[in-house]
Formats: structure tokens, C-alpha cells, sequence
């Protein structure tokens, strides 16, 4: 008998029983699928900016190693008073000879040395290893002029682990290291739901070793013959990142095996919200709390970073320790896997319960099924074209910052003797700065507030008096740090006094400026990651009128958080809080009508190329970093462009500058959004015409009293939105 007939007891006819569908959704799972489809941004938005904000908004220098050179009581008074002078920010150590005090600094046991002169009046020397962090060089010397200065004594900087040629900024190994934890984590958030029968220890162990040994490839290949950061050294890179990605990998494996699809938190708070701050390789590890201090010994980030710097600058010095912990990470982690799978099987919580590849599955969350050749490409191609846009991307705009075409007003008293000086400096200047001839101070300022120039040379106003230089630290400090020695410089060549002042000041709780770029940071993030997780997590959501208010109550919602999480809870921006929550939600509504464009249309696959443009283009075009004279044209072309430099601005002019020109980037925001509504809307035609087409509805008119093609076709999207929704749920 048919099974999918039955007789009934009468002995009448047997009727067709329906198929079985997927299990529908009742109320209640529905509303937990959605709790926790928003609580995934959230948590993602928080975690990252939290920390980021916590730690780097205004670095203070906690126990800074620092290395004296000299013995007997005179030296001993000279290490007590740089631990007072510093409040505590110095550990001083006195050590017998220079030889010591280098060869501690190399095997960064400190982060710098003083070696006083042999006489009253003499010259000092400070010692620093800028290839230990640029950063962290420039702190010791901040720290440590102000002894010499105390002392009359005259002071020279000796740098005894230069940086490369191409990699003056030092930021090769940062995004090395992250290219290592963004390859070792992002694959097993696809495979757990499209490949999960790879998660077996047996197979995951070849394909991770292979996957490691090219990804760590590609990062060189990025960093050396691409973009010049890199000189050789492909040995190293590749047995670093192989021990790297692989430990991570291991890791992620591990957390998958225990938490199924959520293991992704853990490996973003792991590998990168706490990486960062701790890895010490973009700000010093001592100016971190004490507990990413800890950290830094412990993570897989300051791992591979600290081994990449002892291979290409420190010769090898200190590389065991490193090795060392990416090792037990790999180890702990396959005993762990190894543990599990004997003791509970293969299976993967929350994952599809397939041994092989014949299952129907996804390639990417939310997606149609695909054949298995299709799963492996999304599974090597999705997680590679991140790793090559962060890398790419960062590396080339952040490697070799050379300042060009920086705008400078110089002020004379007439506008012609501002001409003439323009045209004294511009044969020695010219390529560095635009310089701009102003006749009055007023007008400098004016210009400096609204951010068209970056500073003012003012020329002295009689022959006996001095310059002046006119900066804004809240514009950038390392721009403010460039014209200072710059016009320095030129005052010396002019025989006069220079006086710096500083009319933007950066608060005390913004000593990096880079608040607003975390604020702007977070309100884009905010706004494509939400459209990601809605379109892997409820793709039954087809029409724009089911995601407009969904956005419009992220948005909003995410805006008060994140303004009482940066202002309240961590104290690093002040004030305005009205417009700050009114832009905030401005900019994610919009970048979430942009990206659900893509997302809606494209798929998950359509998510690289919206980071790229909206987040990973606009950080170097948004000068939240560096300055916009600092990087590559092309970035500064972006700048009027793209919706992170606007949000980056509208932070920064809210904060310093009195809110000069937040109107015109809240038009460039909502030129984003009013894109984003269009194209939205044209999504909505086109993805039911092609559900029409899909489904053979005739074109023809229909007869009287019959359902058209579109009732026929919204009843068919409602029938499988409701499947859809049972697919989601199971």
C-alpha cells in the first residue's frame, strides 16, 4: 500500500495525505529566534568597542620598564626622581654598563634606557627600539626628555631596532597578526553550518594545516611583494602563521564543538576584542590595564606578533616564549577536541546532523541549498576575501604614511608679505604642505576651526619678535606632532623664537583622538551587521516594509546604548548627547538601508564588499587615524564620500570644533540612506518578479472571479515564508 495514501474506516476513498514539511514556528520560538538574532550585533558592537574604547581612549603608562645606566648613589637619585617625575608611569632599573641597557632592549625586557652624561651640561642619551612599537618609542622619549631638560642637560635619541623602509609606521606585523586570527576563526563559522561533517578531528586536522600554510602566504605576498612592507622573510611568515592560524584554528574548533554556531563571540572577544589591546601592537602593553597586561602573555595575538617582531627586527631575540604559547594553545586545544569527540561523539550543537556531503545544506547561512562544490568554494573563498581586504587594505594605506599636500596658513601681516613667505618656503615645503597666505591671525583660526587648514605659521609681527604656530590637537595629534617639528625648524632657519599654541585641545579622556573614530566605527558596524544576521537568521523577511521598522527600532535603540556606553559608562565622550544619539541613529538607519540592499539581493556573499566600502575604505579616507594629507590619494578622494569619514567628522565637530559641518556630512549620510531606500524598494520588484518567474505564474490576464498572478504569488511567499520560518527554528 502506498504510504502516502490511507482508506478511511467506511471503506469510502482513499484520500492523498499531505506531504510532511519542515516544522512550523510557533509564537514563542519565533520571538526567541528574533531576541536572539539582535542580541548577536549587539553583543558583537559592545564587546569590540567597549574594550576598544576602554582601553585606548586615553592611554596612561603604567610601570613602563625603562632602563639607567649608571651605579652609586647619584644614579640611584636620578632612577628615583624619573619615578616620581612620572607619577608612577615609570619602573626605573639600573643596570651597569650601555651594552646592558641595549641588550635589555632588544630582548624587550625594556621598553627604553638613559645614559646621563659624564658631566654637568653634557649631552644625554635616550635609547629606544622603535621596531618594539612606534608608540611606545614616543612615550619614552615624552617621559624622558623632561629629566634631561630638569637636569640642563642637552639629550640625542638613539634607535636601536629602526623600523624597515617600508614599514615606517610599523604596522606590518599588527596587520600580520590579524590577517593569522582572522584566518584561524572566520572558516568555522561557515562550516559549522554548511560543512560540519569537516569538523571531524581526522579531517579538520589536514585542512587546517593546509589552510594555514596558504593564508600565511597570502599575508605575505600582501605585505612583501604587494605593498612593500615586507622585505623577504617568507620562511618566517609562513612558520608563524602555520603555528598561528593553526592554534586558533584548533581553538575555534574546540569552542564549536561545545557551542555550535555561538562560538563565534567567543573567538571574536578572544582573538580580537581582547587581542588587540593586549598584543602591545598598536599601543604600548604598558599603558593597558593590568589585565590585558596579563593577557598579553596569554593570547595567540601577542603570540604571533611578538614572534613576527623577533624574526624580522630583533634577530630571533625572545622568539621562544612566543612559540611557546602558540604551542600550548595548539596542543591544549587538539587534547581537548581529541577528549570530546571520544567521550560525546561528532555532533555539533545547534549544527545540521549530517556525516557527509550528500545532505542538502547552505553554503552561507540563510541561503539556497547548494552542492557540495559550491559549499567548499564559499567555505575557502568568503573567509579569504576578508583576510585580503583587512590586510590589503590597512596594509597598503597605513604602511608608509609620507605626508603630502598638507593645508598650512601662513599669516603675515599684509597679504603680500604672507605672499613672499609662501614663496620663500614653498621650494623646501612645497611637497609636504599647501601653504596658503592669510592676513590675519582671525582668519587662521577661523580656517583651523573649520577645519580647512591644519595649522598656522604666524609670521612675527616686528623684526625682534617671534613665530607662532597655531595647531589643533582634536584635528589629530600626530599632524599636530609633524608641524611642530617642521616649523620648528624653519623658525631656526629664520633666527627666531618659536611659540606653539594648541587652540582645539583634545580633552582628557580623548588623549589619542581616536574617539571618534570608535563611535563612527561602531554606528557603521551597527548598521551592516544587523542586516547580515536578519538575512542569514530570518530569511523569510523578503519585503522592505517588513525590515523598515525592525531598523528604524535597531537603529534608535543602538544609538542610546552605544551614547550611554561611551559617555556614562566609560566617560570618553561628553556632552551632546541629544545629537549624538540623533546622528548615531541617522547614520546606522541609513548604512542598514544600504547594506540590506546588497544583503537582500546578493546574500551573505554580497557582505565583503559592503565592509570594504563602508568600513574597511572609509577608516584611512576618514583621518580618525591618520591624517587624510598622510595616506594614499585615492583615500582622500573617498573622504566626501563615504559614511565613516562623515560620521567620523560629525563626532569630532560635535565635540571640539562647535558642530562646523555636521550638516553637510548628515547629507552625505543621508545620500547614503535615500540610495539605500531606492534600491530597497527596486529589490522588492525585482525579487518578486523573479519569484513569479520561478514559480511559472502565466502572464496572461486572469479569468473573472480567479485570483491574479500576484495573489497567487503573495499566497505562494506567505506559504513559504512560513516554511522558511520552520527552517530557521529547526
Amino acid at each position: 500500500m502506498d504510504p502516502s495514501t490511507s482508506a478511511p474506516p467506511d471503506g469510502g476513498t482513499a484520500v492523498e495525505e499531505a506531504p510532511a514539511g519542515p516544522p512550523q514556528e510557533d509564537r514563542r520560538a519565533r520571538i526567541a529566534r528574533y531576541v536572539a538574532l539582535f542580541a548577536m550585533p549587539f553583543l558583537m558592537v559592545t564587546m569590540m568597542y567597549a574594550t576598544y574604547m576602554g582601553t585606548m581612549h586615553s592611554p596612561t603608562p603604567r610601570d613602563l620598564p625603562v632602563a639607567v645606566v649608571g651605579a652609586g648613589p647619584a644614579a640611584e637619585q636620578l632612577a628615583e626622581g624619573l619615578e616620581e617625575a612620572s607619577g608612577g608611569g615609570v619602573e626605573a632599573r639600573l643596570v651597569a654598563t650601555e651594552g646592558a641597557a641595549v641588550g635589555l632592549l632588544k630582548d624587550r625586557d625594556v621598553a627604553g634606557a638613559l645614559l646621563p652624561p659624564t658631566g654637568a651640561g653634557g649631552t644625554a642619551t635616550i635609547y629606544t627600539a622603535n621596531a618594539a612599537g612606534a608608540s611606545q618609542a614616543g612615550t619614552v622619549q615624552q617621559l624622558l626628555a623632561p629629566v634631561a631638560v630638569e637636569n640642563d642637560w642637552r639629550t640625542t635619541v638613539k634607535d636601536v631596532a629602526p623600523l624597515a623602509d617600508g614599514d615606517m609606521s610599523g604596522t606590518a606585523v599588527l596587520f600580520a597578526g590579524m590577517g593569522m586570527m582572522l584566518a584561524g576563526y572566520v572558516p568555522l563559522s561557515l562550516m559549522t553550518m554548511s560543512l560540519p561533517y569537516l569538523l571531524r578531528l581526522r579531517r579538520f586536522l589536514p585542512l587546517a594545516l593546509g589552510w594555514s600554510a596558504v593564508t600565511s602566504t597570502v599575508i605575505w605576498t600582501i605585505l612583501g611583494p604587494v605593498v612593500g612592507a615586507v622585505d623577504g622573510h617568507y620562511l618566517h611568515f609562513l612558520g608563524v602563521g602555520v603555528l598561528s592560524t593553526g592554534a586558533v584554528a584548533l581553538a575555534q574548533l574546540l569552542f564549536t564543538k561545545l557551542v555550535g554556531p555561538l562560538a563565534v563571540l567567543f573567538g571574536m572577544l578572544l582573538w580580537v576584542v581582547f587581542g588587540m589591546p593586549s598584543s602591545g601592537l598598536s599601543l604600548s602593553i604598558h599603558t593597558m590595564p593590568g589585565f590585558f597586561q596579563f593577557l598579553h602573555g596569554v593570547l595567540p595575538l601577542p603570540a604571533a606578533g611578538g614572534a613576527l617582531r623577533s624574526l624580522l627586527y630583533f634577530d630571533g631575540r625572545g622568539l621562544g616564549s612566543h612559540l611557546l604559547t602558540l604551542a600550548v594553545w595548539a596542543v591544549a586545544a587538539f587534547a581537548l577536541c581529541l577528549l570530546k569527540e571520544r567521550r560525546s561523539g561528532h555532533a555539533i550543537p545547534a549544527a545540521p546532523a549530517v556525516t557527509g556531503p550528500g545532505e542538502p545544506l547552505p553554503a552561507l547561512a540563510g541561503g539556497p541549498v547548494r552542492a557540495p562544490r559550491t559549499r567548499y568554494v564559499a567555505a575557502v573563498l568568503f573567509p579569504l576575501s576578508i583576510l585580503v581586504a583587512v590586510v590589503g587594505l590597512m596594509g597598503a594605506s597605513m604602511h608608509k604614511p609620507e605626508v603630502r599636500d598638507m593645508p598650512v596658513a601662513v599669516v603675515g601681516t599684509t597679504q603680500e608679505q604672507a605672499r613672499q613667505a609662501v614663496a620663500g618656503l614653498e621650494p623646501s615645503l612645497g611637497a609636504m604642505f599647501d601653504l596658503r597666505p592669510v592676513d590675519s591671525v582671525q582668519e587662521a583660526r577661523a580656517q583651523l576651526t573649520d577645519q580647512r587648514v591644519a595649522g598656522a605659521y604666524v609670521l612675527p609681527a616686528a623684526p625682534s619678535g617671534g613665530a607662532e604656530l597655531l595647531t589643533a590637537s582634536a584635528a589629530g595629534p600626530s599632524q599636530q606632532t609633524i608641524l611642530r617639528t617642521v616649523f620648528q625648524q624653519v623658525a631656526e632657519g629664520q633666527g627666531v623664537a618659536l611659540e606653539t599654541k594648541d587652540v582645539r585641545p583634545l580633552t582628557e579622556d580623548d588623549t589619542m583622538g581616536s574617539n571618534s573614530l570608535y563611535v563612527a566605527m561602531s554606528w557603521i558596524m551597527a548598521g551592516f551587521l544587523i542586516m547580515a544576521v536578519l538575512r542569514g537568521g530570518a530569511p523569510e523577511l523578503r519585503r522592505f516594509r517588513q525590515f523598515l521598522p525592525l531598523l528604524a527600532g535597531w537603529a534608535a535603540g543602538m544609538a542610546v546604548w552605544l551614547w550611554f556606553l561611551f559617555d556614562v559608562l566609560i566617560g570618553a565622550v561628553n556632552g551632546h548627547a541629544a545629537v549624538l544619539i540623533g546622528a548615531g541613529a541617522a547614520t546606522i538607519f541609513c548604512v542598514a538601508l544600504a547594506a540590506g540592499a546588497f544583503t537582500r539581493t546578493v546574500g551573505l556573499a554580497a557582505i565583503v564588499p559592503v565592509m570594504v566600502v563602508l568600513m574597511l575604505l572609509g577608516v584611512p579616507a576618514s583621518g580618525g587615524g591618520l591624517p587624510i594629507s598622510m595616506v594614499p590619494e585615492v583615500f582622500r578622494l573617498l573622504q566626501d564620500v563615504l559614511p565613516l569619514p562623515a560620521a567620523v567628522d560629525i563626532a569630532r565637530s560635535l565635540v571640539y570644533f562647535d558642530g562646523t559641518g555636521i550638516g553637510g556630512n548628515l547629507l552625505t549620510v543621508a545620500a547614503w540612506g535615500g540610495a539605500g531606500l531606492v534600491l530597497n524598494l527596486l529589490a522588492d520588484l525585482w525579487l518578486a518578479h523573479r519569484a513569479r518567474q520561478g514559480k511559472g505564474i502565466p502572464a496572461e490576464v486572469p479569468r473573472a472571479g480567479a485570483p491574479g498572478p500576484a495573489a497567487r504569488a503573495e499566497a505562494e511567499e506567505q506559504r513559504e515564508e512560513a516554511a522558511l520560518a520552520g527552517s530557521a527554528a529547526s
